[in-house]
């Protein structure tokens, strides 16, 4: 087409032009230079530090590790720029196995020392490269044969909703772990709580993913869960026509309080206040404290408050009695 051949002399033109040539020119031998530069600056002798994974391998079916694994090691090497350009971007060095075995002192315990780690890595490097350090400088591990024990989680920390909320239940996905350690360790450890969270002022239900901490040669499974605090509203209410119970009563005798039933002022949420009734609350008149005092009235005392409700209190904390023999 008359159009493309136009356009094709165009930019011939514009490329081949004199001050185009010496622009090409100047570009080609730009580019000559710093490869020779990059060559030379190669070929100079460097230490970097490399980060080279390390794992204890082929480990008994019987056998669990409970320590905190260091899954990588630091080391600082030294050799041409090539190598280590290699090592950084090109070919990735492979995982470092210490076999189990070898390095188990028994008693639940096992080291790779220094030097193990170091001849276990130069496995895995160019003869040209001398290792300068390594960090850790020991690689102690922990284990058990596989006794474990299932404990509940509990929440630790700040949670706090908005001033006219309260919590109203937590649920824990899930609501227990595993845990492998010493026999001792297993003894002593009756919950495993969360890392400490911190949260205010919400209104809505809280859902948190949260790690659990736990001591040194502890191994959890799992190690994350997921909790929920969920929110309702809080509200002062009463309710009437919770009955007095009389303790320690003898056989053949009957107590009649005047009033027979109270009410009962307390704070919960909304939720909580619709399935709510009388007999979850327990009012109680002592017999031995009646014939004590030998009063007109007799103290009667809140005993039991059913799940959910806070700042409970009786209408009255005394009333008329009457023992009749039956």
């Amino acid at each position: 087409m008359p159009g493309s051949k136009s356009i094709r002399d165009n930019v011939r033109n514009f490329l081949f032009s004199n001050m185009n040539k010496q622009f090409l020119i100047f570009a080609f031998f730009l580019l000559l230079s710093g490869v020779f530069w990059l060559i030379i600056t190669l070929n100079e002798t460097y230490e970097k530090e490399i980060q080279i994974p390390m794992r204890v391998a082929n480990i008994p079916k019987r056998v669990v590790l409970i320590s905190a694994p260091v899954d990588t090691v630091r080391v600082t090497v030294r050799d041409n720029g090539w190598v280590i350009l290699n090592y950084l971007y090109g070919k990735k060095i492979g995982v470092v196995n210490a076999n189990f075995r070898t390095f188990d002192k028994g008693h639940g315990r096992g080291s790779i020392s220094g030097s193990d780690i170091r001849r276990l890595i130069e496995q895995q490097l160019e003869l040209s490269t001398k290792i300068i350090s390594i960090k850790p400088e020991r690689l102690d591990f922990a284990y058990n044969n596989g006794e474990y024990k299932r404990v509940p989680v509990r929440w630790a920390g700040r949670i706090i909703p908005d001033q006219l909320f309260f919590i109203s239940q937590v649920e824990y996905m899930p609501d227990s772990v595993d845990i492998y350690a010493s026999r001792q360790k297993l003894d002593s450890i009756q919950a495993i709580y969360t890392e400490p969270l911190n949260y205010a002022n919400f209104r809505d239900s809280l859902i948190v993913d949260c790690r659990l901490s736990h001591m040194n040669d502890v191994k959890v499974v799992p190690e994350r869960v997921r909790i929920g605090f969920y929110t309702d509203v809080l509200t002062e209410e009463s309710i009437d026509g919770v009955p007095i119970v009389c303790l320690n009563l003898p056989e053949g005798k009957v107590l009649r309080t005047f009033p027979a039933k109270v009410s009962i002022h307390f704070v919960a949420g909304v939720s909580r206040i619709r399935t709510l009734n009388p007999e979850e609350f327990t009012v109680v008149a002592d017999y031995r404290e009646i014939e004590q005092e030998h009063s007109e009235k007799c103290n009667i005392y809140l005993r039991n408050v059913p799940q959910g409700i806070s700042r409970a209190t009786l209408s009255v904390n005394q009333v008329d009695y009457l023992i009749e023999e039956e």
